[in-house]
């Protein structure tokens, strides 16, 4: 490996505080780079000397492979993000991957709970222990707030604003916004506070596992998936499904796109968009469903 990749990983880490998931997928990237130099006899190559063909041949290996064209996608951002950072320390001349071209995406509209469905979960949550009031706690707030999962566990106790009903969030790129919640999340947090059990006096989590630490956004998938199954929506959602359904629902209740970029934390309104395919292809269900004409 070229002594310039780990360099750039600590750049990340320092200098963009990127996320140790951000980190794990750059590193994990740019080692099957790596890989692919190794196997055609360029193993440690200068990055200076790679030209856009051999990354185009990349590119092509990586189709070949069986990539998804998502995975595709996210493996060249990131040689496109390293070696942005080589030009800015004079490490290149010009920038190799100018010509890249990302695979054509399938456009894949975002799974859904219904209204219905989502307070159905949420009710049948059996809230007799510290586990299921914690639980409860925790899906209202995913749900109430439309935060990704790596939000919620991240939450501390001074980043809760009980009096205005906000959360102080950190979302990618460790960018913070204020998030309302509404009064049935913080309700459920409250009657959580006064019960967890911290291993350490000082645990600033709100959420923590049975260890008295603070949970794994793998375990709130685990947990998810226990209590859609004990409510009969088996296999119908993700932590992320929650936060697709808040942004639908907002929008399916008037709600204008700007709000709901700045709800969800989006940086770009491209990127809330999609939203906006999804109410319109229920309103049309609901139209041939009952229109006389349809």
């Amino acid at each position: 490996m070229h002594a310039s990749i780990p360099l750039f990983l600590k750049h990340l880490e320092h200098e963009r505080q990127a996320s140790t998931h951000t980190l794990r997928s750059y590193q994990d990237d740019l080692a099957l780079f790596n890989r692919y130099l190794a196997e055609n006899g360029l193993e440690g190559e200068d990055p200076a000397t790679l030209d856009p063909q051999r990354l185009r041949r990349y590119s092509a290996w990586l189709n070949s492979q069986g990539y998804a064209a998502t995975t595709i996608a996210r493996r060249l951002a990131s040689l496109r993000s390293y070696f942005r950072f080589l030009r800015r320390r004079g490490a290149v001349p010009g920038d190799p991957t100018a010509g890249l071209r990302n695979p054509k995406q399938p456009k894949r509209l975002p799974r859904l709970l219904r209204v219905e469905d989502a307070i159905r979960l949420l009710e049948s949550i059996a809230v007799d222990t510290a586990a299921g009031v914690r639980d409860r706690a925790m899906l209202e707030t995913l749900y109430g707030g439309g935060l990704r999962v790596s939000e919620l566990v991240g939450l501390n106790r001074d980043d809760l604003d009980f009096e205005s009903q906000l959360l102080r969030v950190r979302g990618k790129g460790r960018r913070e916004r204020l998030c309302p919640t509404g009064p049935m999340a913080f309700l459920w947090i409250e009657r959580y506070l006064a019960i967890r059990s911290p291993r350490r006096a000082d645990e600033p989590a709100v959420f923590l596992n049975r260890y008295g630490t603070r949970l794994t956004t793998r375990s709130v998938g685990r947990l998810l998936d226990e209590h859609l199954l004990a409510a009969g929506l088996a296999n119908a959602a993700s932590p992320h499904t929650l936060r697709h359904s808040f942004a639908t629902h907002l929008l399916d209740r008037g709600a204008d796109l700007r709000s709901v970029q700045e709800l969800l934390g989006h940086r770009n309104l491209t990127t809330t968009q999609i939203y906006t395919h999804v109410t319109r292809d229920r309103l049309l269900d609901i139209y041939h469903e009952a229109h006389p004409r349809a």
